[in-house]
């Protein structure tokens, strides 16, 4: 699954570049904000985390930021209704991206604490 995930971030990152080259700066200023912006979820409450885990309180944000259907409904939304032309559809690319090579390095959700959610491991993998 991580390969897949891996792969769809290629793919995105590679689109990405395209679209840059093609429609300009700004389109590569979105792309590079919504590479970042996922992450900057974990400064919510920062004080409060430690030993690799996020503050609770930005558990919900880094979560919803981190599920792959949220840029997905920016880009099939962007399809139907292209408000913001192309910085919008390199913001979505962009967004997926990140999450896709999150997935692909082994980080996934948090849990309430703001620990790493670990998947259980079962012998018929």
């Amino acid at each position: 699954m991580r390969v897949a995930w891996g792969g769809l971030a290629v793919f995105c990152l590679a689109f990405i570049v395209f679209e840059a080259v093609k429609h300009g700066w700004m389109a590569g200023v979105s792309a590079l904000a919504f590479l970042i912006l996922p992450d900057l979820t974990m400064l919510i409450g920062a004080r409060e985390g430690g030993g690799g885990r996020i503050s609770p309180r930005a558990v919900p944000f880094y979560n919803a930021a981190h599920r792959a259907w949220v840029p997905l409904l920016l880009l099939v939304g962007y399809i139907f209704v292209p408000i913001g032309g192309v910085p919008t559809w390199t913001a979505g690319l962009a967004w997926l991206a990140h999450v896709a090579a999150d997935r692909a390095f082994g980080y996934g959700l948090r849990e309430r604490d703001g620990s790493r959610r670990v998947r259980a491991v079962t012998a018929d993998r």
